[in-house]
């Protein structure tokens, strides 16, 4: 890779690619709505270029075709909170994702990697097993499901390298989503009380730093129409989780496992099996989940100052 575009390039996972890309001396167009740029890094490398997802048209004169070789899609409304319910927004996002790949394709780019999410194996898990009744939450993961299976299909059709890389759960310092373990380290902060399910549920988690690392190996090594799960290579119970970030951050906090009811499901650890990514990437998780709490506490301490 020499020169890529981004889009959601200002967000959490989009950011942080911005800053890995550049530290290998990729340059990088990062696409992001009006105003939005804040979070990416001031560099001669680095040119932001307003968008809306609404209409790619207007892109066209702004960016020249044949002069990127790799198109990175980020861009995604709704991804936390009670937007991931909106049945509306989230077949957006999958169409906003196909005009993505297509824009991509116009634009003279070879390969299109595209962020998907671990959701997907549980959306489907969730929606076809008899008798479950999923939660608002696995209408994020089928717009997720959506996109990547008709991506598919129009990548094959229009020659589009596609390599689709699934996150189990992103977290640490820049991210400011009302997602576990952001929750979690705010109430550890303000004293509250910290109360969950059970924690029997497999889980994994992986640092920012170590997603930004792994789309860009992803991108450089990544064979076409293959699937990806970025993690950290040690899923686990969610309570083990739990207990490590106790340890790590707040080991006189009392920690209350059970009064939270779980009623999602539980995926085996086998879902989470990052050996192929490490394979065909040369990707392995670097941070620890314990170094990795402690990072994002600290971040999260001085940001809510």
């Amino acid at each position: 890779m020499k020169k890529v575009v981004i889009s959601g390039a200002n967000g959490f996972v989009g950011g942080a690619v911005t800053r890995e890309l550049i530290s290998h001396n990729i340059e990088v167009i990062a696409l992001d709505m009006e105003g939005c740029s804040g979070n990416l890094p001031k560099s001669p490398l680095v040119t932001f270029i307003p968008m809306s997802l609404d209409n790619l048209t207007l892109l066209k004169d702004k960016i020249q075709v044949g002069c990127c070789d790799t198109f990175f899609h980020f861009a995604w409304a709704g991804s936390a909170g009670s937007a991931r319910a909106d049945t509306a927004l989230q077949l957006k996002n999958a169409q906003w994702t196909i005009d993505c790949l297509r824009f991509a394709k116009e634009l003279g780019c070879r390969r299109f990697i595209c962020a998907g999410s671990i959701m997907e194996h549980e959306t489907i898990a969730a929606a076809f097993s008899a008798g479950n009744k999923p939660g608002l939450g696995y209408i994020y993961g089928s717009g997720k499901l959506v996109a990547h299976t008709m991506c598919k299909s129009v990548a094959a059709d229009i020659g589009m390298d596609l390599v689709w890389a699934q996150i189990t759960n992103a977290y640490g310092a820049g991210e400011r989503s009302p997602r576990f373990v952001n929750t979690t380290l705010r109430k550890i902060i303000h004293g509250e009380p910290l109360q969950f399910t059970a924690g029997t549920q497999n889980y994994d988690f992986v640092y920012i730093d170590d997603v930004a690392r792994a789309f860009r190996l992803i991108g450089e090594n990544g064979k076409p129409f293959c699937e990806y799960i970025i993690g950290s290579s040690n899923a686990k119970p969610l309570r083990e989780f739990v207990l490590e970030m106790k340890s790590a951050v707040a080991p006189e906090k009392e920690f209350i496992f059970g009064d939270i009811p779980f009623t999602g499901i539980n995926l085996p650890l086998s879902a989470f099996d990052c050996s192929k990514t490490e394979e065909d990437t040369g990707f392995k998780s670097q941070i620890s989940f314990a170094e990795g709490c402690k990072r994002t506490l600290d971040w999260l301490k001085e940001v809510e100052k």
